[in-house]
């Protein structure tokens, strides 16, 4: 193990997230505790690093590794990305579809 080796603190996340339809809104419900929602299966915004912690961790107990796919994108903070956003966005972020 090296000594020298700093360990990041992220502060911003993204989440994107295709899983089964039978545990979308257990996914759904565990990301919007800990993010806000951006788009249908997308969430983002500020965190801690025992916040991502604890999402992974929630997570992992309502997906199924071997159907679902999850991806968590961890930045230091919400200045070092840039974006584009394209095309119509439906100012409904989807969460009416959740019942």
């Amino acid at each position: 193990m090296e000594k020298n080796k700093k360990k990041i603190n992220y502060n911003y996340a993204f989440v994107f997230y295709d899983v089964n339809e039978k545990r979308v809104q257990k996914v759904f419900k565990v990301c919007k505790k800990y993010l806000s929602h951006f788009q249908f299966s997308v969430f983002r915004g500020d965190t801690t690093p025992s916040k991502l912690i604890a999402l992974e961790n929630d997570l992992k107990k309502v997906i199924n590794a071997d159907e679902d796919f999850v991806c968590i994108i961890k930045l230091m903070n919400d200045n070092v990305f840039g974006e584009s956003l394209l095309g119509k966005r439906d100012k409904s972020t989807g969460e009416d579809l959740i019942i």
